[in-house]
């Protein structure tokens, strides 16, 4: 946190010598009916006086005024601010390696919810798109801020449903760029900040070379977060057949590390919605440094509240 006019801050020992004041003249007050004043009597025929309530008033009221000091510096501090047409394309293998059931109920169905409460998560104005991609890839669902539309393409991922066997991530990442630079009229001239996340279990194994793709990605400035996510023991059954379908990260990794985008592992259900929260606390948002002061008034004013409201009720009168 910064101050724009940080020379005001020196109103603050201001209040520190009305605190020291205060103090010394309960001090005076009690030191004098001490002195002057039959206690005997006193205990008798006064009331029970309340003891830290009449301070909280007084404390109350000098916590206003360092808030109120404190906004009047006008502190600044960054804050994330969610980037103006920001895009976010979500690509999910949906190749037959993606029915092992090493991830319960099986890697696909937990991919699936997974990105369907990512998405959730995501401020209404970001622009999401949905890919599906195993030896080929499709647009899903371009991007754009239609939520139910959205739901309804994650619901409809199912394995086989590009037509051709294999896992391409060259051109699960092709088409994601694709989708980005459809997003609107402005997108070819002016391209919205975006950013892909590929899911993905296994190598790639048809299509487009991944890094070619990953260069057209480094040259639109588009950072691509990918997701490694199975176990090294997973198997699909084919016919009463289990074949063997270790996750494999190692193109994921390059790709994400050549686009400065994050890789990242995960072979459990929880394990993958935290990587997404992880990525979702990152992407379409930028920092811009904002005044801050109206929350150090706003609180003031609620100490001042507080402070009127206890003198009132305790004293019938205001502080």
């Amino acid at each position: 946190m910064t101050w724009q006019s940080p020379v005001r801050l020196l109103l603050l020992f201001g209040v520190l010598a009305l605190a020291v004041g205060y103090l010394l003249m309960q001090r005076r007050r009690s030191a004098y009916a001490v002195r002057f004043t039959n206690l005997r009597l006193l205990d008798r025929v006064a009331p029970v006086r309340p003891s830290w309530r009449r301070h909280l008033p007084a404390g109350l009221f000098l916590a206003m005024l360092a808030l109120l000091v404190v906004g009047f510096a006008r502190p600044s501090a960054e804050v994330r601010v969610p980037r103006e047409r920001a895009t976010v394309v979500v690509a999910v293998d949906v190749s037959t390696s993606m029915l092992a059931t090493d991830v319960e109920p099986d890697r696909l169905s937990a991919a699936k919810e997974a990105a369907s409460q990512f998405v959730d998560g995501l401020p209404d104005e970001f622009n999401v798109g949905l890919v599906a991609f195993a030896g080929s890839a499709a647009v899903v669902v371009p991007p754009g801020t239609d939520r139910e539309a959205l739901h309804d393409g994650i619901g409809r991922l199912a394995e086989g449903m590009t037509g051709v066997q294999g896992t391409a991530i060259g051109e699960a990442i092709s088409a994601s760029l694709g989708a980005v630079k459809g997003l609107d009229d402005k997108a070819a001239k002016q391209p919205p900040p975006a950013r892909i996340i590929v899911l993905s279990d296994g190598a790639n194994t048809a299509g487009m070379d991944p890094m070619e793709a990953t260069a057209a990605a480094v040259a639109a400035k588009v950072p691509v977060h990918t997701i490694s996510f199975g176990t090294p023991g997973g198997f699909v059954d084919r016919g009463g057949r289990p074949i063997q379908v270790p996750v494999d990260g190692q193109t994921l990794k390059a790709v994400a590390e050549e686009t400065g985008g994050g890789f990242h592992e995960a072979d459990s259900n929880e394990e993958l919605r935290g990587v997404y929260e992880d990525i979702g606390s990152s992407v379409g948002y930028r920092k811009e440094r904002q005044d801050i002061s109206a929350r150090f008034i706003g609180l003031g004013l609620v100490f001042a509240m507080g402070a009127a409201a206890g003198s009132m009720r305790w004293f019938s009168r205001l502080p």
